[in-house]
């Protein structure tokens, strides 16, 4: 019996496993095919590489909307962008921003005792009101919009742009003036990155690394400039891999690195008429601003040694609005109050296959458009006006070729397991599968809208808007 009591002690005073930190990679405009594990030429990504060695690549992994704020206003509340109000790309002007009423992925895990950092590109609302601080970070320091809204706009160089400032905290530092400037944004970001893993190594951290770059206009420091046989592009890729070599470093010079969680994706595919200074899509149609899959597919790796299996790749249908609630599950967070779109993965992640956790997936645009419905590899796009590259030549060194906006693209039935670049229809041969998917969009705009068939939404919330005197 005493043995018995010894060990039923023991047991109950055993410490709770450690809830992971969690480290999260968003990077600007990086199409599918940026990465060498993904085909990339001309340059190589070592360290993403060996992520992918040791953790878990998913090659079906979506982007919410393939434009900046409505991305990563999805990713930061695992909601569609649509249904937090949120469209397009903020400009400097705009008095929107993701409401202060929303919770973030930073405010979860912040009620849980976690250390929250954000250091690159913000770019859900510019006033102070709707800045990293206000939203569950407790360090912010990068830059508040995309790079490209400066009076040196690449291909509008009379646009009437603000200066363009790094924010730190909630007030505007060092004013970024031309692409010398811009060279130290990767570098400054890094360093900041490490700063706040060596800050907070002895609490959990949730660190969140946008990095602002690729998006035009190009810029890459000394240290790289030149180094790639792709032209500054391929400078530029080589040194964000080498931004993220020096954070997975810093895990594990501080001992944290088998127990964190490290994430690595994009919001949005290749803006493609930048020809030479834009990346690619590895094959799938269109890039940016689109509901193709060139537009939302992005590359995504996972690993946490010892609980994301190593070397693995899945093909489950996922999305940036799962991050959330999978975050939330691992780290012990509560879910929102309000209705979110994600669905928690952890079973996937850490290696079970058996089932896939996201079987349909929403492709907003525009406004509030729902362009097109999936439903496992299935996928139906709807008529529809839209960005396409095809049948244009690019632009060179900086100067885009054009883009037009109103393209009519036809109605229109995929399967993505045979022809992921969708390039057959095959709505004629499927009526059943075009009237599931029918029924799936009709839902899609009786909770969210639906711009094209002039509806409003049932369950879509308002978007924050500051109060200017």
């Amino acid at each position: 019996m005493l043995a018995i009591a010894v060990v039923m002690t023991a047991m109950t005073n055993k410490p709770a496993a450690k809830t992971p930190n969690i480290v999260l990679f968003f990077i600007d405009d990086l199409g599918y095919g940026d990465l060498s594990v993904t085909g990339a030429l001309g340059y190589k990504t070592p360290n993403l590489d060996q992520m992918a060695v040791e953790g878990t690549r998913f090659t079906n992994f979506m982007a919410a909307q393939a434009v900046c704020s409505a991305s990563r206003a999805a990713l930061l509340t695992g909601c569609y962008p649509n249904r937090v109000g949120v469209y397009g790309a903020f400009g400097p002007a705009s008095p929107l921003g993701l409401s202060p009423k929303e919770e973030t992925i930073a405010e979860l895990v912040k009620a849980q005792g976690y250390a929250t950092g954000i250091f690159g590109k913000w770019h859900l609302g510019s006033d102070q009101e709707f800045l990293p601080l206000q939203q569950g970070f407790d360090e912010y320091y990068g830059v508040p919009y995309s790079h490209d809204m400066w009076p040196l706009h690449p291909w509008q160089e009379q646009a009437k742009y603000p200066p363009l400032h790094w924010i730190d905290g909630n007030k505007p530092g060092k004013e970024i003036k031309n692409l010398e400037d811009a060279s130290e944004l990767t570098p400054v970001i890094t360093e900041h990155a490490t700063a706040f893993i060596r800050k907070n190594k002895n609490k959990p951290f949730f660190l969140y690394v946008p990095h602002p770059l690729p998006h035009v206009p190009l810029a890459v420091s000394n240290k790289f400039k030149g180094k790639s046989e792709r032209g500054i592009f391929g400078d530029v890729l080589m040194e964000l891999d080498w931004s993220v070599g020096e954070i997975m470093k810093e895990l594990k010079t501080q001992g944290l690195d088998e127990n964190t969680l490290v994430i690595f994706t994009s919001d949005n595919g290749p803006w493609l008429n930048y020809g030479d200074h834009a990346g690619s899509s590895g094959g799938f149609r269109e890039g940016k601003g689109t509901s193709f899959e060139g537009g939302q597919r992005e590359p995504c790796i996972m690993r946490w040694p010892g609980v994301v299996p190593a070397g693995r790749v899945s093909n489950q249908l996922l999305s940036t609005l799962d991050i959330l609630p999978t975050i939330a599950k691992l780290t012990g967070a509560k879910l929102p109050k309000e209705k979110i779109d994600g669905i928690e993965f952890t079973a996937l992640l850490k290696g079970d296959e058996s089932k896939s956790p996201r079987e349909e997936f929403l492709y907003y645009y525009r406004k509030n458009s729902l362009e097109a419905v999936r439903k496992h590899d299935w996928k139906l796009v709807f008529a529809h006006p839209g960005r396409t590259y095809e049948g244009s030549l690019p632009g060179q060194n900086g100067k885009p070729g054009p883009s037009p906006e109103d393209h009519a693209f036809p109605e229109a039935l995929y399967n993505l397991e045979r022809d992921p670049g969708e390039r057959y229809n095959v709505l004629e041969q499927n009526p059943e599968i075009v009237a599931e998917l029918r029924k799936i969009a009709d839902t899609a705009r009786e909770d969210l809208g639906d711009d094209l068939q002039q509806k409003t939404g049932k369950n879509a919330r308002p978007v924050g808007t500051a109060v200017r005197k």
